[in-house]
């Protein structure tokens, strides 16, 4: 078993401020802008979403290597979709679009790599945790360079 402790200290009311610390990352968080909030820093939707996206990355990167393909990098841009049920706020959706760019692909190639990008969402355990809660979906793309 692995533990994790992030620390918040919080000033203010609502539309306050404060700050998150963990190990490596320290960053000013506030209700966002979207929301009615002071927009400073990261908000509590962005760090879930970019929860989401890191673990997304970590997944496609480790199945990518297992399976010893080249690529020259990953870019992830995720969208996260907040909405109401009733007066609570819900994340209704997380769709992840990631571009995996390689030096040469044919179309069985860049075929595996989309299955494999949408495998990456199905085995990544924060996706998993967030299911039955949020629908979380993948759009790859695969971009030839060079």
């Amino acid at each position: 078993m692995s533990s994790f402790i992030v620390k918040g200290i919080w000033n203010g009311d609502r539309n306050g401020e404060g700050t998150i610390t963990t190990d490596g990352f320290q960053t000013a968080v506030s209700a966002p802008k979207q929301l009615d909030g002071p927009g400073i820093g990261a908000n509590p939707e962005e760090l879930l979403i970019a929860a989401a996206t890191n673990c997304y990355m970590l997944t496609l990167a480790a199945i990518l290597s297992n399976r010893d393909i080249e690529y020259t990098h990953l870019e992830v841009e995720t969208e996260g979709i907040v909405g109401k049920d009733g007066k609570r706020l819900v994340f209704e959706k997380i769709v992840h679009k990631p571009l995996i760019f390689v030096k040469q692909a044919d179309d069985e190639l860049q075929e595996k790599l989309i299955q494999l990008a949408h495998r990456a969402e199905k085995a990544c355990f924060i996706s998993q945790t967030l299911k039955g809660n949020v629908d979380v979906s993948v759009e790859p793309v695969v971009k030839v360079v060079g």
